[in-house]
């Protein structure tokens, strides 16, 4: 056996010693190397609110809604019509609405812009909006007379029989005639909620037959 030379046996003893301490430094950078390497796992994006544009539009068209019974419960017409997914809302063009409560009072809307909501409870008329119920008597039999809104906003709400508007608004009411700054009429409650500067035209009653002269 050749005899190694003593400082050639000191270096292989070091050498020794350290080795592990080398190798582990090797594998960490290697390590190190792969991760700045390797592809980069997709993380799931952030969810994108949709936009605010129309998925379909409709031209000249009717939207029919009936009740659970089969009787006919609204009919929307427009010239155009776009459906926004966002909102869930229909945005029509020269907006016409016919709805029938489910005690058969008739009310007619129109504007020359709509903005209902999915199932047509709800439509808000901008621009020379009008709101008409037809007259009608109630369960005591009493005479309701002819209603008429109008205002250049109003806000209908078709199940609740409610009209509601932020804007000056006219209320007439078979020969009456009331202004306000804004207004909130409830069918249910029979209350008009006029606010602002209201004033009001009322004609007395028509005299009944047979009264003296």
């Amino acid at each position: 056996m050749i005899a190694l030379p003593n400082w050639l046996r000191i270096a292989l003893d070091r050498l020794t010693i350290y080795l592990p301490v080398v190798l582990a430094a090797v594998l960490a950078l290697g390590t190190y190397w792969l991760v700045r390497t390797a592809p980069k796992i997709s993380q799931p994006g952030t969810a994108v609110a949709p936009a605010h544009e129309p998925d379909y539009f409709m031209q000249d068209f009717v939207v029919k809604r009936f009740m659970p019974n089969g009787d006919l419960r609204s009919e929307l017409r427009g010239t155009e019509g776009r459906h926004y997914p966002d909102t869930d809302t229909l945005e029509v063009d020269q907006v016409r609405l016919r709805s029938i409560s489910p005690t058969g009072l008739v009310t007619h809307a129109s504007a020359n812009r709509g903005l209902s909501n999915a199932d047509g409870s709800e439509i808000q008329l901008f621009g020379d909006a009008v709101v008409v119920r037809d007259p009608a008597r109630d369960p005591d039999g009493k005479l309701q007379p002819r209603m008429e809104f109008r205002s250049e906003f109003l806000w209908a709400f078709t199940d609740q029989e409610r009209v509601t508007s932020n804007k000056p608004v006219t209320l007439i009411r078979g020969a009456d005639t009331f202004t306000a700054d804004s207004m909130d009429y409830d069918k249910i409650t029979g209350v008009a909620n006029l606010k602002g500067r209201v004033r009001g035209l009322i004609h007395p009653p028509a005299p009944r037959g047979g009264a003296a002269q």
